[in-house]
């Protein structure tokens, strides 16, 4: 499993925009093949921050993400709203193995 963990922080004005835009990347995202999990959390503690939890079966399955049109739309929409660029970490999944 290959999974991203992508930091992002929102200017505070478009909180509720970054929210609408990623539910609908997200409900996009989980119906792809090879997706076993796309999470978005936002801190309780600083609402401008979040975590995007993206685990893939394969590093293809991975790439073909980048590829959709959902993400596209989404990555060009959220941009402006960044408050400093967003930072996707790689991990190996090791459990739970698929």
């Amino acid at each position: 499993m290959v999974v991203t963990i992508v930091e992002v922080s929102v200017h505070k004005d478009h909180i509720d925009d970054f929210v609408v835009a990623s539910a609908k990347n997200h409900k996009a995202s989980i119906q792809e093949p090879g997706n076993q999990r796309f999470d978005i959390l936002q801190s309780p503690e600083d609402t401008s921050k979040f975590i995007l939890y993206e685990a893939y079966t394969t590093s293809d399955d991975a790439a073909a993400h980048k590829k959709t049109p959902h993400y596209l739309e989404w990555r060009d929409t959220v941009a402006p709203w960044m408050a400093q660029p967003r930072k996707g970490i790689p991990y190996n999944g090791l459990y739970p193995q698929a």
